[in-house]
């Protein structure tokens, strides 16, 4: 009798091999290969197999680009992520903490789908019909097209698929599904990758929209093995706290659609929905105090105020925290505060933080994140009136930021009455544009 081959496969990425190692070479996870069964080795070997028609290469110029037929869900926020609306036929994979509010979003959207006399399957592996109704109730989100599915099992769901004429399918969420041909269990690579690869042919093949809901680890990322990611369409991400009001909705993959566009929820008595006067719920027209200045950020196209806080405090052990920007650039202007400005932070503890939950990605922020430290440092309230735009470089340069006519106007629109920028915008008028090329200026202006 042969030898059985041994195959370790990591839960991480999906990476195998014949060996157990400790690391997996491939993600770089650790502690993370497992060793597959006789039926999970069997199962590789006739899916890796199985014979498919083989494609004919064509010329590039003879292809023809077919029109992407998109489909509102009637909520502003989600459509300007999602880049206009679904598309018929793609998976979009929508991850957050627990609490979050992915749920109630795609309960709501899907009553929205519904509406539109457009046939909507939500399935639900965490909750049953009762408790999915109470919450429809409570959302006004009970339609005559949408339907619920209390179920796990992917044959089942596929059968109902094949019964109804569905056009939207809601996956909540896709770490409790399995399908009977693997024995390993719900959540891992081997299920995971068969689910989603189904879930993606069937989405093709009967050109239906697929929501899918995942968890995500304590690190951010989405539960379970990455090759989800790879395999959907569009990838988003709930970002900010579970206990606030608040929420972003941020594009990390979008294969229709741009994806640096974020989207700005609040949760409400009915639900997530999409934030009213969204562009000024991050920052404060209150009384001007130390150690706070004002910002403009570019979400995408969109231009977003935000308010951006420091904390300057004396004390025998230093320390350097940042929330919602990067401390690495935090570390790089308290060194040229110390060099350029011969500001001595040495001995005090420095906290910086970005008021709303929004993460700054961009470094248009530096200006206002030295001011802010200046301010508290020193003591010297800076007015709510002005705004700080500006790449700060090594050498103490004020670098020019991009659109920044767009900051300029969202500053106008917001009532500021004072921008400090690199450089002077096109239109000037009922702003006062203050120019600065080096950060000692900054120090001499307030």
């Amino acid at each position: 009798m042969g030898k059985i081959k041994t195959i370790f496969e990591c839960n991480a990425c999906g990476n195998r091999q014949n060996k157990w190692m400790g690391k997996c070479v491939e993600c770089g996870a650790w502690d993370s290969y497992v060793e597959l069964n006789k039926e999970q080795i069997e199962f590789l070997k006739t899916t890796s197999s199985s014979s498919t028609k083989p494609s004919k290469a064509q010329e590039i110029s003879d292809i023809k680009i077919e029109k992407i037929n998109r489909i509102s869900t009637e909520d502003k926020e989600l459509d300007l992520v999602l880049g206009g609306g679904v598309v018929s036929g793609s998976l979009v994979l929508i991850g957050g903490s627990p609490g979050i509010g992915k749920s109630t979003l795609l309960l709501k959207i899907g009553s929205n789908l519904a509406k539109k006399n457009l046939n909507v399957l939500y399935v639900s592996g965490e909750e049953s019909l009762s408790q999915i109704k109470m919450r429809a109730d409570r959302l006004d989100a009970v339609s005559k097209n949408l339907y619920l599915l209390a179920e796990i099992s992917l044959e089942n769901i596929k059968n109902e698929l094949m019964q109804n004429d569905y056009k939207v399918l809601i996956i909540d969420s896709i770490q409790t599904l399995f399908s009977e041909k693997i024995t390993s269990a719900p959540g891992s690579v081997s299920q995971v990758r068969e689910i989603t690869f189904e879930l993606m042919r069937i989405a093709k093949e009967k050109n239906i929209c697929v929501f899918i809901i995942g968890h995500i680890t304590k690190e951010g990322s989405i539960a379970g093995p990455r090759v989800l990611e790879h395999m959907v369409d569009v990838v988003l991400y709930f970002e900010g706290d579970a206990s606030k009001e608040l929420r972003l909705l941020r594009g990390f993959k979008n294969r229709f659609g741009s994806t640096s566009e974020v989207g700005i929820f609040e949760m409400s008595q009915k639900g997530l929905i999409s934030a009213k006067d969204a562009n000024s719920r991050f920052f404060t027209r209150t009384k001007a105090m130390a150690g706070s200045a004002i910002t403009i950020i570019m979400e995408g196209s969109r231009p977003i105020a935000v308010e951006i806080q420091a904390l300057v405090s004396e004390s025998s052990y230093p320390k350097r925290s940042s929330t919602g920007y990067d401390k690495n650039r935090l570390d790089m202007l308290l060194a040229l505060l110390d060099r350029k400005m011969e500001i001595l932070l040495g001995h005090y503890d420095v906290f910086i933080n970005v008021i709303g939950g929004v993460k700054i990605t961009e470094t248009a922020a530096d200006l206002a994140v030295l001011a802010a430290i200046v301010s508290s440092f020193k003591n010297r309230a800076i007015s709510k009136d002005s705004v700080f735009v500006g790449e700060v470089s090594l050498n103490g340069e004020i670098r020019d930021i991009p659109n920044l006519d767009a900051r300029v106007k969202e500053a106008k629109m917001q009532n500021f009455k004072t921008i400090i920028a690199p450089s002077m915008p096109l239109e000037e008028k009922n702003i006062k544009v203050f120019k600065t090329n080096e950060i000692r200026q900054i120090l001499e202006w307030m």
